[in-house]
């Protein structure tokens, strides 16, 4: 204590333990206030009654629950039951996983939201019919995001959760690197969504699934492009096809082909984004292990979540 405040800081800044003997109540007071001005998140146990200052000064202080004081007890934060130093590495390991299952929960949502704003984007961009009309995105967020982002609040802990270093209190909850995944996600699962619709419209197979079994007309891109023209188009004609149950519909007037007949596209995009959805909800288990370190099965209520919100 008789060292300069720049001296004591770098001996405190020095990695490894210390130990300090001797120490008054306000000597554990100013190491306490020192290490909060270094920006570090101070723990402090303690039982006696020279310890309640420096516990109540910590950023969370630790009273013996068995041997100590009242007084201790009073001024701190959380009490150890059982008295045992492992319970706070289990405390520790357990905040961690909740702040982890925060991040999952945020990574999931935000992920997919960003990929049905840009499917929206994408339609608007080109010039197409909407490949999904509200009640079938009100239906996306409200029924098959929400089971699966709910059960990723039950993930078990990271096999390296207490390997990993602690992180700044002024760490940002989604920094640049984390908001650009978000984007990347969204971006593929907007295209997917998107894609498919014009697939349908354009292509009579794609990768060997034959997309025209139906009897559809196809078009050009140009023309689905500039569908809001399409009565000035001369001799364009369109087939009947059959869509689910072996309905067939008719068209008296060819145009309504891209907006009373895109029943069956909307239906393929609205299953392509549902399930790159529930395998965007796999990806959310952890934020740096695979799925090979953080199986599926670790978390069974995910997988019924998938299940339920697949079904529906």
């Amino acid at each position: 204590m008789a060292l300069s405040s720049s001296e004591q800081i770098e001996i405190l800044s020095k990695p490894g333990g210390k130990v300090f003997s001797r120490a008054e109540p306000k000597h554990k007071q100013e190491i306490v206030r020192m290490l909060k001005e270094m920006g570090e998140i101070v723990a402090m146990t303690g039982d006696g009654v020279n310890d309640a200052p420096a516990l109540k000064l910590a950023d969370i202080g630790i009273a013996m629950g068995i041997t100590g004081t009242e007084v201790a007890k009073e001024a701190s934060d959380m009490v150890l039951a059982d008295d045992n130093f492992s319970t706070i590495v289990s405390a520790v390991a357990e905040g961690r996983s909740i702040y982890n299952n925060m991040k999952a929960f945020i990574r999931y949502m935000i992920s997919s939201n960003v990929g049905e704003v840009i499917s929206i984007f994408l339609t608007a961009a080109l010039g197409i019919p909407e490949c999904m009309i509200p009640v079938q995105l009100l239906w996306v967020n409200l029924v098959t995001d929400g089971p699966p982002a709910t059960a990723l609040g039950f993930n078990p802990a990271d096999v390296d959760i207490m390997r990993k270093p602690p992180r700044k209190s002024d760490d940002a909850l989604i920094n640049t690197w984390v908001l650009f995944r978000y984007l990347v996600i969204g971006s593929y699962v907007g295209i997917a969504t998107v894609g498919i619709f014009v697939l349908w419209y354009t292509q009579a197979s794609f990768m060997g699934i034959d997309l025209a079994s139906d009897g559809h007309t196809l078009v050009e891109l140009s023309q689905l492009r500039n569908w809001g023209e399409c009565p000035s188009w001369s001799n364009f004609s369109v087939t009947p096809f059959t869509v689910g149950g072996g309905r067939l519909i008719t068209f008296s007037n060819p145009c309504d082909y891209f907006t009373l007949g895109k029943v069956k596209a909307m239906t393929l995009s609205l299953s392509v984004l549902v399930a790159i959805e529930m395998f965007n909800s796999l990806n959310a288990l952890s934020e740096d292990n695979s799925l090979i370190t953080m199986p599926p099965w670790r978390n069974p209520w995910l997988l019924v979540a998938i299940t339920c919100s697949s079904t529906g």
